[in-house]
């Protein structure tokens, strides 16, 4: 089946249901494309839904990775304004265990000034008050624009948005093939629809890629590649929430740095390997072991908290060599026309934090190489309530 929707419209297929995926629908369709995403689960089946819900302030890569950090807290106020229903602003605390954690605050408190990151050294004192259950050996604290939002309602926010606008959204459909001309061009997709077991075609000017850790298997499609290493880690939630706001080691990024409070729980992660299958992750027994302990040096009460559940989850890490620890945490966006495929784009690494700025410049990117002169309109959108996915679709004014 070859789709003839809108056909005035430069069309736009792109391939991948989670965060970016649902915001760079929204941002192309509001620019004036006629958008198809595709996704193989549900949305939001992959990574974006196995996320611990952490709303960067940008405090956790201030230090050493300072581009990230500025592009978590642009997004950290852009998202509290304009996805409110899908966060809780609660706050966070970094706090030093250790001698080396003191030491570490003085590069923390420049790194975020470099940043433009609002924090407040607090006596450890007051931290132990404003948390009660947090570590009281604690040696040194700092309060950051922390937040939690829920996975599933963020991702569905922009996708409901999306559809008002005019997209349309094709879950459990499984893109196998790229379509080309002789002369490489990729002018769509096939996929297979998993509800009906049939294949169909669909036609497009451009494909945008935004699968995440599983974006160099459609670019092996093409024959082409992207310098993505997926790296997954291990989270742990337990049966209790036992803080208010999110808890920080106060340290550089380190295994089991970060406890978020989601709903009546809270969760630690993460640790960070390789792994060559992103779609069989073992949960290793060690690794849980090692998130319970450090878990419970953040908040000693842990060690009383029942275990909810454990799983793991890929990062879409941009490979630059040295261990996944040291690999930036921002994002790139690949026009595959120098590779020899022309109307296919890649966007892929970043955070959830920085979905909505991915998708920004992925849709610059094909609005350069189409030649279309349209601007940004997300940054102040308001997003439709995520449960209006599943309503009834009126076309946007």
């Amino acid at each position: 089946m070859v789709n003839n929707n809108q056909q005035s419209k430069p069309r736009a297929v792109i391939i991948g249901g989670g965060f970016t995926g649902c915001a760079l629908a929204l941002d192309l369709q509001m620019r004036g494309f006629a958008v198809e995403l595709f996704e193989r689960g549900e949305l939001s089946a992959g990574t974006s839904g196995r996320t611990h819900g952490l709303l960067h302030s940008g405090g956790r890569y201030c230090v050493e990775d300072v581009e990230a950090g500025q592009e978590c807290i642009q997004e950290n106020r852009i998202l509290r304004k304009i996805a409110k229903q899908c966060i809780e602003f609660n706050g966070g605390l970094f706090i030093a265990l250790t001698d080396s954690d003191v030491a570490y605050g003085d590069q923390f408190a420049k790194g975020a000034v470099e940043c433009g990151i609002d924090i407040d050294e607090l006596p450890p004192a007051q931290a132990i008050k404003l948390e009660p259950n947090i570590n009281p050996a604690l040696l040194r604290a700092f309060r950051v624009p922390d937040g939690a939002f829920d996975p599933l309602r963020l991702a569905l926010a922009f996708a409901a948005t999306a559809k008002r606008y005019g997209a349309v959204f094709h879950p459990y459909c499984d893109v196998t093939e790229l379509l080309r001309r002789k002369d490489g061009q990729v002018i769509g997709i096939r996929c297979l629809n998993r509800h009906e077991d049939h294949f169909y075609t669909y036609e497009a000017d451009v494909v945008i890629n935004a699968t995440g850790a599983w974006a160099g298997r459609i670019t092996a499609l093409a024959n082409v590649d992207v310098p993505v290493r997926p790296t997954p880690g291990v989270m742990v939630a337990y049966d209790q929430r036992l803080v208010q706001c999110v808890i920080n080691r106060l340290c550089i990024p380190d295994d089991g740095d970060i406890l978020v409070p989601q709903r009546r729980m809270v969760l630690i992660g993460t640790t960070s390997f390789d792994h060559e299958d992103v779609d069989y992750i073992p949960v290793y027994q060690d690794q849980i072991q090692l998130m319970h302990k450090r878990a419970a040096e953040l908040v000693p009460a842990v060690k009383n908290a029942h275990m909810r559940g454990a799983w793991m989850s890929a990062r879409p890490l941009i490979a630059s060599g040295g261990d996944a620890r040291s690999l930036t945490r921002t994002f790139k966006c690949y026009d595959h026309a120098e590779q020899g495929a022309p109307g296919l784009f890649t966007i892929t690494g970043g955070k959830a934090t920085t979905c909505r700025l991915m998708a920004e410049k992925a849709a610059d990117l094909v609005c350069q190489s189409l030649k279309i002169n349209q601007p940004c309109q997300t940054r102040d959108l308001i997003l439709d309530p995520y449960r209006q996915y599943f309503a009834s679709v009126r076309s946007a004014s």
